[in-house]
């Protein structure tokens, strides 16, 4: 709206009534919204991203509903072997040396043959380690005895003996062989293995989570166990390679008994405590960036993300339609009088906040997209932004959240255009000399180098060139034997078949995915030993095993995405190795299949039964569940852990795809421009920035039509994204000059990759004309060779054949 100008406002004898009052004004406010959007306006999601969920969030979903009754099993099994034990007193009411001496002597029993009665003694532990919730009337205390006792196994060395026992039940053959000769798996047939694993669980989950309030010796232990459990102490391995074995034992069908979301869950938080989390890769970045003498990062990007706002999404088609339909309508109307318009104008609250006068006024504004509402035509009225606190954002300059980034290949790049468009002649790698270039061509590398930014990985490339050129005199490469580093090694062997086996369980857990009779059954774990025979029974069992799907998906994305992340600070060749048998393993596709649903009602999903999670189910008095009490659900605008899910596996993506053209060429061909940009609907301004990532890569391949109808978005990726000086995304003028070979660049990577592996870590096939040789006469000569007596016995008709009778030519040697 011109605000007075010439303009007018096109509006009907209805809505000029309207404007009477300052209610009916709010009534045509709202119904404009609604015309201009095609959907009313909804608030940013106040979802933080964070490692994991509230811990009494993570510890419910280590439990389906299906394992409620054993509980109160785990409490039976304890209160017999206490009572035999101690006299008619309660755990709480022990002292710390009581305590430990029956710790002791659970854990002796853990040691016996009998399996029945080792299984009870396991579950007695597991009712500690559940935080003796009998003798608790709150959640709160249920979580502090949980704590106490945790760190009391713990010091005792219950954990160790879990693994022990946790290996015979992975390599009992009788188990399995039984497993794959049922028709139907049930919660029964990995009874043993469920109890081994929620100790485990419950035991990382609790002592990787930090608290004020613990103890020294607790701290003390904290560090040890995080040590142990990184170090290959288990087996000659660190506790994820075993987990991962377990993963690629259930895929390839010979154990199909194996509670699969709960290895999962417990490799999950394994990575975590050993490797670190997000914010601890954000640490060790700007700790390795020292070490190899790079300047420090130019902003942290999660305090960035976290203060960023979303956007509201573009208009559908069917707005759209729907939008030409109405300006039809309205052609025929007549306009409002000038100074009606004015007046109107002046009482207008919103008139302040329009955000077009902004921009027609050349004036910054960082939030121009963000109170933006698409409107299809200029003379609308505009809705007013959604408040925000000042402390939630960040002041940057000139509206960009992210400092722009250029490559030195960039920086190459530009110059030898620039050189031979004004001179005719180039310099190969030269960035320095500018002689003969006009003054704008100067500036504008001045420029390029002040924003030039350098990577950990390019550093980690040049240097592996250096190693492959020369491995003599290069000198021995001084490897870091960080918990990362020895994951890597004990992954190394089998990784492509781990990559393999997450990707078949996480496609099995896609809300897309149909029931086939090949697919894996990720549901064993959940599925009761009687099938419900009651509508509400089949209800609990539904949402059970969906719930149990998310978590899963959940637990694969973040096992993924911290991988990845971590490799790639260790070394990027071990980040490339693992991205590359995810592509070759269809990851791209898989991750796109996933969000090709509607993914607002999988944001929004109520897949839970408050009342049915722990603790509060041990702690409070169930009530009759009915089939209104399971359809409640929570009152949450979205379910974390999906929204959680959807972001990481959008940066796994991003992951694959940066730099890389064949793979942005995958994204183009399997079509993702269209589901990305329905995965813009959900407002939250972190999912938002990554779909953003992703189209931005793809943008030039897509056409000039597509780039015309998407404005919107493309303004949005100029306002969110990153820039990259120079970087010609948005037009593709050159893409008939740049013929790819998709194959040669993914062959020229692995060949690259291989070599890297087969130096470091291959010893057995290392060069034979690399290793050292003892050239020392004296030392040569002194050995004692043993000769065999064949030789010994035609000496002499050896030397005269192969010595005395063959002339030499000294001068031929010279030479």
């Amino acid at each position: 709206m011109d605000g007075g100008a010439g303009g007018g406002l096109l509006i009907n004898n209805k809505q000029r009534s309207m404007l009477s009052n300052n209610r009916g004004r709010g009534e045509f406010i709202r119904n404009q919204r609604k015309d201009s959007e095609g959907f009313s306006e909804s608030p940013d999601l106040a979802f933080e991203y964070a490692d994991t969920d509230k811990c009494m969030a993570e510890l419910s979903e280590l439990y389906s509903y299906t394992e409620g009754p054993e509980f109160h099993l785990n409490r039976k099994c304890f209160e017999e072997d206490f009572k035999t034990h101690v006299a008619e007193q309660k755990w709480t009411e022990l002292d710390a040396a009581e305590h430990r001496a029956h710790a002791m002597r659970l854990l002796d029993g853990l040691e016996v043959t009998a399996r029945e009665r080792r299984l009870k003694v396991a579950r007695a532990i597991l009712y500690l380690t559940q935080g003796s919730f009998g003798e608790c009337g709150s959640e709160a205390e249920v979580q502090h005895w949980m704590r106490y006792n945790i760190f009391l196994l713990l010091e005792v060395g219950t954990f160790t003996a879990l693994v022990e026992l946790l290996n015979m039940e992975i390599d009992n053959s009788a188990a399995c062989s039984s497993a794959v000769r049922k028709p139907a798996i049930s919660l029964a047939d990995s009874t043993d293995l469920r109890v081994l694993l929620n100790i485990m669980y419950l035991m990382v989950e609790t002592i990787q989570r930090e608290d004020e309030a613990d103890r020294p010796e607790w701290r003390a232990s904290r560090e040890t166990f995080r040590t142990e459990l990184g170090s290959p102490l288990y087996n000659n391995e660190p506790i994820s390679v075993m987990l991962f074995g377990m993963v690629t034992k259930f895929c390839s069908g010979h154990a199909p008994h194996f509670p699969m979301k709960k290895v999962l869950l417990l490799l999950w938080k394994s990575v975590v405590f050993t490797l670190g989390g997000f914010e601890q890769l954000q640490t060790i970045k700007i700790r390795r960036r020292e070490g190899l003498g790079l300047p420090p990062l130019p902003e942290d990007s999660i305090r960035v993300i976290r203060n960023m706002r979303a956007a509201s999404p573009p208009a559908s088609a069917s707005d759209l339609i729907e939008q030409q339909q109405k300006r039809a309508r309205r052609e025929h109307k007549g306009l409002i009088k000038q100074d009606n318009l004015d007046a109107f104008n002046e009482k207008d609250p919103y008139k302040a906040d329009d955000s077009r006068e902004d921009d027609e006024d050349g004036e910054e504004n960082d939030n121009a997209l963000e109170a933006e509402t698409f409107p299809l035509e200029r003379d609308e009225v505009m809705p007013p932004p959604i408040p925000h606190a000042p402390s939630e954002r960040i002041s940057f300059p000139k509206g960009l959240p992210w400092a722009p980034k250029v490559r030195e290949k960039d920086i190459e790049n530009f110059l030898e255009s620039s050189r031979s468009k004004f001179i005719g002649y180039t310099l190969g790698n030269d960035t320095d000399t500018v002689v003969g270039l006009p003054r704008p061509i100067h500036e504008s590398i001045r420029t390029l180098k002040q924003h030039k930014y350098i990577s950990i990985g390019e550093i980690q490339i040049s240097r592996e060139e250096e190693y492959q050129k020369t491995p003599l005199s290069g000198g021995e490469e001084e490897v870091e034997m960080s918990p990362t580093e020895l994951l890597y090694q004990g992954m190394l062997p089998s990784l492509p078949q781990y990559m393999i086996a997450l990707l078949k369980i996480l496609l099995a857990a896609a809300p897309t995915s149909k029931a086939k009779t090949d697919s894996i059954n990720i549901l064993a774990d959940v599925l009761p030993e009687e099938m419900p025979t009651t509508v509400l029974q089949s209800m609990k069992l539904g949402v059970d095993v969906n719930r149990h799907k998310e978590i899963i998906v959940k637990a694969i994305s973040t096992i993924l995405l911290l991988l990845l992340k971590h490799f790639k600070l260790n070394h990027v060749y071990q980040f490339e190795y693992m991205a590359q048998h995810l592509v070759f393993a269809n990851c791209i596709p898989l991750v796109l299949k996933f969000f090709n649903q509607n993914i607002m009602s999988y944001i929004t999903a109520k897949n839970s039964i408050s009342v049915l999670d722990f603790p509060h189910c041990v702690v409070h008095e169930l009530p009759e569940l009915t089939a209104e009490s399971l359809e409640a659900g929570d009152t949450n605008q979205f379910c974390w852990r999906n929204l959680f899910s959807c972001i990481n596996l959008l940066r796994i993506l991003n992951k694959l795809t940066k730099w890389k053209h064949s793979r942005t060429m995958m994204l183009v061909v399997f079509k993702s421009a269209p589901i990305l940009k329905r995965a813009l609907k959900v407002k939250q301004a972190m999912m938002q920035l990554y779909v953003l990532k992703l189209l931005k890569v793809q943008t030039k391949y897509l056409g000039r039509q597509w780039r015309k109808s998407n404005m919107k978005t493309m303004s949005a990726i100029y306002q969110k994204v990153r820039h990259r000086l120079n970087d010609d995304w948005a037009y593709g003028n050159d893409l008939d000059a740049r013929p790819w070979d998709f194959q040669a660049e993914e062959c020229a990577l692995r060949a690259n990759i291989e070599r890297f592996n087969s130096r470091r870590y291959d010893q057995t096939q290392s060069n034979p004309d690399f290793l050292p040789v003892d050239n020392c006469l004296q030392s040569v000569l002194g050995q004692r060779v043993e000769l065999p007596e064949d030789f010994q016995m035609n000496y002499d008709l050896w030397l005269e054949r192969e010595v005395f009778s063959k002339p030499i030519s000294w001068e031929e040697l010279l030479q």
